[in-house]
């Protein structure tokens, strides 16, 4: 049984013809998942089934398998696409919407309410050009990265199933006039809601003034409730944009801490929960490259890049602050919220780095260390992930660093003398740390295993899995969800998955960079 928070609450497209369209003072439009062929299920997440009391113990009972694969509906679910506008790439877009997402409503569990989504269920009025469909490799690199971020400890969206439909997609995957066939797949999404900035925007942009204060209220009313005290007020406007900034904050601290750069941080792609939204041309740092992004189309600027990805963040945040500037009448009470981003996301940076670095306190002179060690990082390429996580083993002796770090780089037998003394500079004033460190060898070393991930899904993993599966083996998709389930654990039978990218993965398609479509 769901239920249908959204559609009841809100306003409805008038228009009920499922077509490609300018929606107007609306929230949503009704739309219905198109029957697939033969539906499969590849891979489910337990975690996620026994959340919503789904799994019987034996998988996902044959009824929910149809839900799933949009076969069927759920009792009490009105399917729906939402209505949003957005930034991209710095520029504005106009209205975008659901182009390939189908929201089929919400399920309860103990007064706590998660709202199901299926990507790559069929058109939409706001697919465009799109078809609305969604292709296998999207779809398992989605799936898998949902679940790999939530068990790294990063807000996230979930993942709930990975269903196959047994019809195919056309997809130009190198936009280079080769389109090719593809299998589709549809993956069940699960997140408190799917509220984008990108919702207010559209009513701002449209002079939609009473939808959008109707949207305000709504989402405070069902997910901000601790914030009203005798009613909705300008106030509580301003109290919901301070917390939507530092639960922003605190995912872009997550994603620097792990190397996850999301490729495409556009103003509809940023969820007012502070969670990481739309798996597309998402990757982790191999090689620690500030400037590095996964998306193809954002080569050239990089706006999207691995060391923007906070001042995006604050971008996109003012653009939020000015949608809702209609509710508050007035500027400066948002620039002072907005205004101290720097202060919720500076702080929290540098406890996260003095974690990964295994310092029991923080203090004032930190800074420089933290910051030098980037500079270090970004002189040879060096793997972002092995070397936190071996650098929890250094116990203050200098001569041990060699062979301590030997798995870390990517051509460890050409360290020019230059690199080898900041190299060293660095570790002489890492050491004279550790010495005003309150923790013991073993308290630096839990807490530096405790946020330094042992295993990621690097995109070369995520590309073998994707490989198998289009010669109809499944197994890797499991293998890796398995293994992504511990990322912190040593897993000693996985060890062959804690190593560096490949040399044959540098340009490999899908295992460096990736287009918005993919």
């Amino acid at each position: 049984m769901l239920q249908s928070l959204f559609t009841d609450h809100l306003t409805a497209d008038p228009e009920t013809e499922n077509t490609p369209r300018a929606v107007l003072e609306a929230d949503f439009s009704f739309c219905s998942p198109v029957n697939p062929s033969s539906p499969k299920l590849l891979s489910y997440s337990k975690e996620v089934a026994q959340l919503l009391n789904i799994d019987s113990g034996n998988g996902l009972t044959h009824s929910w398998q149809e839900i799933l694969s949009g076969s069927v509906l759920a009792k009490g679910s009105k399917p729906f696409a939402m209505r949003y506008a957005g930034h991209q790439f710095g520029n504005w877009a106009g209205q975008l919407g659901d182009g390939r997402a189908i929201n089929l409503g919400n399920k309860v569990i103990n007064n706590q309410s998660f709202e199901l989504q299926l990507k790559g269920a069929g058109p939409t009025p706001y697919s465009r050009a799109g078809d609305g469909f969604a292709v296998l490799r999207s779809s398992i690199r989605e799936y898998l990265c949902s679940e790999a971020m939530h068990h790294l400890g990063v807000p996230t969206t979930r993942a709930l199933s990975l269903m196959t439909t047994g019809d195919w997609v056309t997809r130009d995957m190198f936009y280079d006039g080769h389109p090719q066939k593809e299998a589709g797949a549809i993956v069940c999404r699960v997140a408190p809601s799917f509220i984008r900035f990108g919702n207010f925007q559209i009513h701002a942009a449209y002079q939609e003034i009473e939808q959008l204060k109707k949207l305000a209220n709504f989402t405070i009313n069902n997910y901000f409730p601790h914030l009203i005290t005798k009613d909705i007020n300008k106030d509580t406007y301003l109290q919901w944009l301070d917390e939507v900034c530092h639960s922003t904050a605190d995912m872009i601290v997550h994603w620097q801490r792990v190397g996850f750069v999301h490729g495409v941080m556009n103003t509809d792609n940023m969820s007012i929960h502070g969670l990481t939204i739309d798996y597309g041309p998402y990757g982790f740092l191999d090689n620690f490259d500030p400037n590095w992004t996964p998306n193809t189309t954002d080569a050239e600027g990089k706006r999207y890049r691995y060391a923007n990805q906070p001042f995006v963040a604050h971008w996109n945040l003012v653009k939020l602050a000015e949608a809702i500037y209609p509710l508050i009448e007035a500027a400066k009470p948002l620039e002072d919220i907005l205004n101290k981003f720097p202060a919720y996301y500076e702080p929290q940076w540098q406890r996260m780095m003095a974690n990964k670095l295994g310092l029991g306190q923080v203090f004032a002179d930190d800074n420089t260390l933290f910051k030098d060690l980037e500079k270090l990082l970004s002189l040879v390429e060096t793997d972002m992930t092995i070397f936190y996580r071996q650098l929890a083993n250094y116990d203050g002796q200098l001569n041990s660093i060699p062979s301590l770090l030997k798995d870390a780089y990517y051509d460890d037998k050409h360290l020019e003398q230059k690199y080898l003394s900041a190299r060293n500079q660095w570790f002489l004033a890492y050491t004279a740390r550790l010495e005003r460190n309150p923790l013991s060898f073993e308290e630096k070393k839990a807490l530096m295993d405790s946020v330094n991930p042992k295993y990621l899904l690097r995109n070369y993993l995520s590309q073998q899995a994707i490989d198998k599966a289009e010669k109809n083996d499944y197994t890797e998709i499991n293998k890796l969800l398995e293994i992504m389930r511990n990322p912190y654990s040593e897993q000693p039978e996985y060890q062959d998955y804690y190593q560096k990218r490949p040399e044959w993965a540098r340009h490999k398609a899908g295992c460096s960079m990736l287009s918005c479509s993919s």
